[in-house]
């Protein structure tokens, strides 16, 4: 099988394979795939038949060398033909095998994979209404957030606007960026989570256009001061990929995310904000917006 490096130059002859795609994880977004592709992994690709066949590759990491599961505009491959294409292509196990897939195969799968949950790639989902207009007593402190941060910067001369990411305004949101990484000590370990996001975020950032991703930034005082980035995923979900805001600004973080509910993801139900990598603060923040389903992920390993 001839894999081939993931580019940005393959997005318009990839995303068919993505048009009606039944996973529900975030890792299956093509923009996501291509902006992550060249950090800890990096991400290839081959075309078998009506398969695209997902690997990332490490040289660090050789053991944690894997595929994902392939994408077809035909549906679910069976587990049979996963176990084909891992052992045509030399790969032992597959991740992020979405808990939906998993459920409708399982008494296929087990006789083929051992078959076991990764947690820390499971999936936050959030009903886009309930982030959009944060109603009720559940989101009572997230209210009182964004009212504080309100009252601070837009009734007292208006010192804070929304307005959508442009090519003009890139420049600025890639200033923002190094500006919250120094606050983060993103850049400590070149293999780090926040160092690797970096990079993904300057790709989304630099190619915004080209793999269809749209976003918004916050200006206070006329500087950009946060900003969200999203794609789109299924017919009835959108991805919540990026959000970045300076965590010194009461109510900045809470009014960005709501304002990214409300303006990027027209005609979706669901709002996908990814993992928690297992980092107890992030957990703790996606929990706090009440999801209404966790997605699972498993690896399946070759018997």
């Amino acid at each position: 099988m001839n894999f081939k490096k993931l580019e940005v130059s393959d997005y318009p002859a990839l995303k068919p394979y993505f048009d009606a795609i039944p996973y529900r994880l975030s890792i299956y977004s093509l923009p996501s795939l291509i902006a992550w592709g060249d950090c800890v992994f990096e991400t290839r690709y081959a075309v078998q038949g009506d398969l695209l066949v997902i690997a990332n590759e490490s040289q660090l990491r050789p053991d944690d060398r894997h595929l994902i599961l392939p994408v077809s505009p035909g549906g679910d491959p069976s587990p049979e033909r996963l176990r084909s294409v891992a052992l045509e292509s030399g790969h032992r196990c597959y991740w992020c095998a979405c808990g939906d897939y998993v459920e409708r195969h399982r008494q296929g799968l087990e006789p083929l994979f051992h078959v076991e949950e990764q947690p820390e790639f499971e999936d936050y989902v959030y009903l886009a209404e309930d982030l959009a207009e944060l109603r009720g007593n559940r989101f009572v402190r997230k209210r009182n957030l964004i009212h504080q941060f309100e009252r601070e910067f837009m009734r007292n001369g208006n010192r804070a606007c929304v307005e959508p990411i442009t090519r003009e305004s890139v420049p600025e949101c890639l200033a923002f960026l190094e500006a919250w990484c120094v606050q983060r000590d993103c850049d400590v370990d070149g293999e780090t989570d926040l160092a690797c996001e970096r990079r993904a975020v300057i790709t989304s950032l630099e190619q915004l256009e080209a793999l269809d991703l749209r976003g918004i930034l916050v200006r206070l005082d006329e500087r950009v001061c946060a900003f969200g980035i999203a794609s789109r995923l299924n017919g009835d979900t959108g991805i919540l990929s990026y959000e970045k805001a300076f965590s010194d600004v009461k109510g900045l973080y809470q009014f960005l995310d709501r304002e990214c509910a409300k303006r990027l993801f027209a005609g979706c139900r669901y709002i996908n904000k990814e993992s928690d990598m297992s980092l107890p603060n992030l957990a703790a923040m996606k929990r706090s917006y009440h999801p209404v389903l966790r997605v699972k992920s498993y690896k399946l390993t070759l018997r």
